[in-house]
């Protein structure tokens, strides 16, 4: 708060020094951030993958692009989260960027895990962030101060070609993105070069302008309330500033009911998808900036985590083991929500689940979605043979 009232009290013929001395990062700290992600990015470009299953094409990173307040130079000191989206060659248009999305997370957490230079860097809290689009994330840690620096991956289209264009992007490009019919934001990536070109030949003092309203921003926000759900347990109420990273919601709740298991928290808007809330974002990232609920589930390893969505749209995060059967989730789901298990139909991917199989014969992985839908009176029930 200091610094907040050091900012009011500061006269406008002295915002240049206040911004200097507060906002602005030191360079050796700026640089040693810088380092981290060049160790990423040479991660990115050396690999060569090879798709999974249903894919059939080799996989090559035809360009790695910084974007966001590291890249345009409006960074605010303190900040430790970058953000990098990656051109694979495998996009030819947005369709199969939105088809085969999911597949190159998949591989790139894969190669990550097996990445020496990463894993010498304490590489850490990997895994598959829900947003828009969705996206890798992982903490590894700075050489000299060994404070975690947050990293979020972004799979994009390189619609721009070889060169983002100083003029006026050609229209068939927004035609295409049209025809798309992607969910809002999913395909923004893509000119994620036009927004970083555009703030970083900016004036300095258009850049000292931004930096201080972000700075505003954070210290004015007001606190939000939310209410935390679990099943099993009364409702948490929590008091947090919209801007803070959805890990210091964690730690709050931690700290609370002293849990020691993984925290995984998940937020619903009216009508829309049940995301997973990444630890590395902040509750504004997902538009989270009035009173809402968010639901909490507590897991342990090697559990996972999965979403069943109702037929009138809501969802219920469910804690299994990949190698339970289907059958165990139905008898959870009738214990918690009354639908009896012989009448549950379970999908994902346009599969029926059939109760004696496991989830890993289906490829679920953690946070994934599976289908509730209630069977007809008349359909028989067998085990598969």
């Amino acid at each position: 708060m200091a610094v907040a009232q050091e900012l009011y009290g500061t006269p406008a013929s002295r915002l240049d020094s206040f911004v200097s001395q507060w906002l602005q990062p030191t360079r050796k700290w700026k640089e040693e951030v810088l380092e981290v992600v060049r160790t990423v990015e040479q991660f990115l470009r050396q690999e060569f993958f090879h798709w999974e299953q249903g894919l059939d094409q080799e996989v090559r990173v035809l360009k790695v692009v910084k974007v966001g307040c590291f890249a345009n130079g409006t960074v605010i000191r303190g900040t430790t989260d970058v953000e990098l989206v990656v051109f694979l060659s495998c996009f030819h248009s947005f369709q199969e960027e939105a088809k085969h999305h999911q597949a190159v997370l998949r591989l790139l957490r894969k190669k990550a895990y097996s990445c020496q230079d990463l894993l010498a860097l304490g590489l850490n809290d990997l895994s598959v962030a829900q947003g828009v689009p969705d996206t890798l994330v992982f903490t590894i840690q700075a050489r000299e101060t060994e404070e975690p620096i947050g990293i979020t991956i972004v799979p994009a289209y390189r619609v721009l070609g070889p060169s983002v264009p100083n003029s006026q992007v050609p229209p068939e490009v927004y035609v295409s993105l049209i025809k798309a019919c992607g969910y809002p934001g999913n395909f923004s990536p893509s000119f994620s070069e036009l927004q970083r070109n555009f703030v970083k030949h900016q004036p300095t003092k258009l850049k000292s302008l931004l930096r201080l309203v972000k700075h505003w921003y954070q210290q004015r926000a007001r606190d939000i309330q939310l209410t935390v759900e679990q099943w099993g347990h009364y409702d948490l109420i929590i008091r947090m500033n919209p801007y803070e990273s959805v890990m210091k919601v964690k730690e709050k709740i931690r700290q609370i009911r002293d849990y020691a298991g993984l925290q995984r928290l998940s937020f619903q808007e009216p009508g829309g998808e049940r995301q997973l809330l990444s630890s590395h974002s902040s509750l504004a990232y997902y538009g989270i900036f009035s009173d809402t609920h968010i639901c909490l589930l507590v897991t342990v390893s090697p559990e996972i985590q999965v979403f069943v969505k109702n037929p009138d749209g809501r969802s219920h995060a469910y804690a299994i083991h990949p190698y339970h059967l289907i059958l165990g989730l139905k008898q959870r789901i009738e214990d918690r929500q009354g639908l009896p298990s012989k009448q549950q139909q379970l999908e994902f991917q346009g599969q029926v689940l059939q109760d004696w199989f496991d989830f890993a014969s289906y490829g679920i992985q953690d946070s994934d979605t599976i289908i509730l839908t209630k069977k007809a009176a008349e359909e028989a029930l067998f085990p598969p043979r």
